[in-house]
């Protein structure tokens, strides 16, 4: 795998090395960071975090971390498919939530569902990593109790709109859940064609209104931006006039 390190253009110590019979040489071509070692923030932070917490602390905070993700997937059992759980049905540090069973059922996909958590004031777990149709919780040691249990009454709330699916109650298609995130834009509109209500939309839970989080926009295709390259950037002749150097300035 040697011939396949990363080197550096400048520098032959952070470089990789080819060797051969005689002797190693440096590998001056194959950058992936401008940095000669990459990030240099990464370690230090690291090694700050584990050094202020001690050997008492990190063995604290890991022990959280474990607790948390456990009570976490406790509650959410049940109504979710909780995947790769121990032989006394715990987990580690995270946790793993299948959604392809209701994606069956339903039709509710796991991008659904991280989209409908935007509206609940939530950024998505992980989707679709290590396993394909799932969303990946990992609270970690920093979160409190009243935060695990805002996620997770959250996810039950979602779950209950599933099930509306599910019944019939409401199409797949004009369900709040496809049609996530709802921006402000969008509720403050003159126009409301939805079978849902501007507040089911907005307010899916009580506790959501004295904090409410607004998305900045609504679902867009995830994959058209790598699949098509849109440049927004000035031609190069913007560059050659001064004037239009100032301009673009």
């Amino acid at each position: 795998m040697a011939p396949f390190l990363p080197g550096h253009v400048f520098d032959a110590e952070a470089s990789g090395k080819l060797c051969g019979s005689d002797a190693c040489v440096p590998k001056l071509e194959g950058a992936i960071a401008a940095a000669p070692f990459g990030s240099a923030a990464i370690l230090p932070i690291s090694w700050m975090y584990i050094k202020m917490l001690g050997p008492d602390g990190l063995k604290a905070a890991t022990g959280h971390a474990i607790l948390n993700a456990n009570y976490m997937a406790a509650r959410l059992n049940g109504a979710y498919d909780v995947l790769f759980t121990g032989k006394n049905g715990q987990c580690a540090h995270e946790f793993i939530l299948d959604l392809r069973p209701l994606k069956a059922a339903t039709g509710i996909t796991e991008e659904d569902v991280a989209k409908r958590l935007q509206d609940y004031g939530f950024h998505s777990p992980t989707m679709s990593w290590p396993v394909s149709g799932t969303l990946m919780v990992e609270p970690t040691e920093s979160e409190d109790l009243a935060e695990l249990d805002r996620f997770c009454d959250a996810m039950l709330s979602i779950r209950a709109e599933i099930d509306e699916i599910g019944k019939g109650n409401i199409a797949l298609e004009d369900s709040p859940l496809r049609n996530a995130p709802h921006t402000m834009e969008t509720l403050l509109s003159e126009s409301w064609d939805k079978p849902y209500s501007r507040e089911v939309a907005a307010y899916p839970a009580p506790w959501i209104k004295p904090n409410k989080f607004w998305p900045s926009c609504g679902r867009v295709d995830n994959v058209y931006g790598d699949r098509n390259l849109i440049c927004t950037c000035p031609p190069l002749e913007a560059y050659e006039d001064e004037d239009d150097i100032k301009k673009v300035a």
